[in-house]
C-alpha cells in the first residue's frame, strides 16, 4: 500500500524530477535534503521527491517535518518495504517532469554529480539525448564485501545477457520517465536498467561520478536478502530476452545474435 503527501508547491510542471528512495536513512535525511537545495537549488528547476519504502526508525515523521521547511519535497510512503527498484517506480509514477534524475538516499551519491549528467544531456540536445545516463563511480568506498560481491554480480549479469556495464549499481541516474515506466516491474530493475535499455535498442551512456564514504548510519545491503531476487531476475530478463526475439522486437544485433 502507497500513501502520498503533496508538496506546497503547486501543480506548475518543473525541469526535473529527482527521485531518491530510502529505507531507514533518518539520520541522512535532512543533510542530504539542505545539500540538493544548496547544490542545485540555484541551478535547475526541480522538484524532489523521497519515497519511504516502510522505514520503521523515525524516517517518515522526519521527512514530514523537512516537507514543511523545504517546498519543492514531495513525498511517497510504502506501507511496507517493497525494495529500491519499486522505491523507484512509485516516485516516477508521481513524478510531474519528463526527465527524472535519481541517487541514493545514504549520502554516498554526490547531488553536484546530477549536472554532470545533465550536461551530457545539454550537449546531445532533448532529441538526440541517451535514453538513459548512468553514473559511473570512479572510485568506490563501500566496505570489501559489498564491492567483492558487486564484482562478481556483474561479471555473472553480463557474462549471461552480454554487454560491459562496470557499474550498474550506482544510484546517480538521469532518464525519460516515460521509458522508464514501460520497463518490466523486475524486483531488481535498478541493477538490471542498462541491459534492458539496451536490449529495447536505446541508448545507454556512462559518466564519471564521485562517490563518499558513508557517514550516519548502516547500510541495508544483505547478500543473504538481494542474491536470490537478483538471480531470479537474470532467469527472468533472459527470457524476455528471448521472447522478444521471436516476436522481432528491436534489439541490439550484438543482443540478436546473442539469443537467435
Amino acid at each position: 500500500m502507497r500513501s502520498f503527501l503533496a508538496d506546497s508547491a503547486g501543480n506548475a510542471t518543473p525541469g526535473i524530477s529527482i527521485v531518491v528512495p530510502v529505507f531507514n536513512e533518518r539520520d541522512n535525511l535532512a543533510p542530504l535534503i539542505r545539500e540538493i537545495h544548496d547544490t542545485l537549488g540555484p541551478r535547475l528547476d526541480f522538484e524532489l521527491i523521497y519515497v519511504d519504502d516502510g522505514s520503521d526508525d523515525g524516517s517518515w515523521a522526519q521527512l514530514e517535518r523537512l516537507s514543511r521547511e523545504f517546498p519543492a519535497l514531495r513525498l511517497v510512503r510504502h506501507g511496507e518495504r517493497r525494495g529500491q527498484s519499486a522505491a523507484l517506480r512509485s516516485g516516477a509514477e508521481v513524478a510531474r517532469a519528463a526527465w527524472i534524475g535519481c541517487l541514493d538516499g545514504d549520502g554516498q551519491n554526490i547531488p553536484a554529480d546530477l549536472l554532470t549528467l545533465l550536461a551530457v544531456r545539454h550537449q546531445h540536445g532533448l532529441d538526440d539525448a541517451p535514453a538513459l545516463i548512468l553514473g559511473v563511480r570512479e572510485q568506490r568506498r563501500d566496505g570489501w564485501r559489498r564491492a567483492a560481491f558487486s564484482r562478481l554480480a556483474n561479471g555473472i549479469r553480463n557474462l549471461a545477457i552480454g554487454g560491459s556495464i562496470p557499474d550498474s549499481g550506482c544510484g546517480l541516474r538521469l532518464f525519460r520517465r516515460d521509458d522508464f515506466l514501460s520497463l518490466p516491474p523486475l524486483h531488481s530493475l535498478h541493477w538490471f536498467l542498462p541491459v534492458l535499455y539496451r536490449a529495447y535498442g536505446w541508448s545507454v551512456l556512462l559518466a564519471p561520478v564521485g562517490h563518499r564514504p558513508r557517514q550516519r548510519g548502516r547500510s541495508k545491503y544483505r547478500l543473504s536478502v538481494e542474491a536470490l531476487p537478483r538471480l531470479l531476475d537474470l532467469l527472468c530478463l533472459v527470457w524476455l530476452l528471448r521472447a522478444a526475439l521471436r516476436r522481432q522486437a528491436p534489439m541490439p544485433e550484438a543482443v540478436r545474435r546473442r539469443y537467435a
